[in-house]
């Protein structure tokens, strides 16, 4: 296999959080360290995302992965017996980081980047990769719900309509009935920067639409009670010595303002 041939041709924000962990990986490794994405790094192709970001938005992207991990391995420690399903998993490499080999977790994308997923990461013995539209909920068919199922959804929601997600967590809601869901929003300005930046990367067709202003009022939308709300970055800015000044300032107020937020919902 040519893992670097594999790699061309997938959209750049599937690269954007693989190259945010090898980076805070390399430069911060007492916050955060990703040895698989690491392993990816001679792999990914030369493109414009290096020369156009900063330190800030990988900063970002890494930070919401952290705040989610840590979710995860709260639920594993209260229920032993559990379902992790990752939703638009994408290339996250969560499974590696946690490594725990009693639960079980569910990988679903599309057909593509499931084959690119399979091709790159492989299958562990307690992993499963399941092809298909997130939204359809035919991925519910493999999995067992009957277990404590905790369902991430990581920098996907926002490329969607809110109409869209809100029918798809009350779908969930119906047929999961010892679910949890765990993902991640920003505010409506957070949202305009976020589109500002994925065009500077030259993505212009990854357009994002969903952002929540009132989370409390989200979750009555939703009818699911919130169990928490937590901002990306107030480990990191705690850990992380050496980061660059204005990425401190930027991370300190997208706390403070709400610009970025963990959800984390009982359904």
């Amino acid at each position: 296999m040519n893992e670097k041939n594999t790699l061309k041709g997938l959209e750049d924000t599937l690269y954007i959080p693989l190259m945010a962990r090898i980076y805070a990986s390399k430069k911060f490794p007492e916050f955060f360290y990703d040895e698989k994405a690491l392993s990816l790094e001679g792999y990914i192709p030369t493109n414009d995302i290096g020369e156009n970001t900063t330190e800030y938005f990988y900063m970002a992207s890494v930070c919401r992965q952290y705040t989610i991990d840590k979710k995860i391995r709260r639920f594993i420690e209260t229920k032993y017996l559990s379902n992790v399903v990752f939703l638009g998993a994408g290339l996250e490499t969560a499974y590696n980081r946690i490594g725990n080999k009693t639960v079980n977790f569910y990988q679903v994308d599309l057909h593509d980047v499931i084959e690119v997923r399979r091709s790159l990461l492989g299958e562990a013995e307690n992993e499963c990769l399941i092809s298909g539209d997130m939204f359809s909920l035919d991925w519910i068919k493999e999995v067992d719900i009957s277990l404590p199922t905790l369902l991430v959804v990581s920098g996907v929601y926002q490329y969607f309509k809110e109409e869209k997600i809100l029918s798809m967590i009350s779908d969930m809601k119906d047929r999961i009935k010892n679910g949890e869901l765990v993902f991640d929003a920003t505010n409506s300005t957070g949202l305009k920067l976020a589109n500002k930046y994925v065009k500077k990367t030259g993505n212009r067709d990854a357009q994002m639409y969903f952002s929540i202003d009132d989370p409390i009022e989200f979750a009555n939308k939703t009818q699911t009670e919130l169990l928490s709300l937590d901002g990306f970055f107030k480990d990191a800015l705690k850990i992380c010595k050496g980061l660059k000044f204005m990425t401190r300032v930027y991370m300190y107020f997208a706390d403070k303002l709400n610009r970025t937020l963990i959800m984390h919902l009982k359904l």
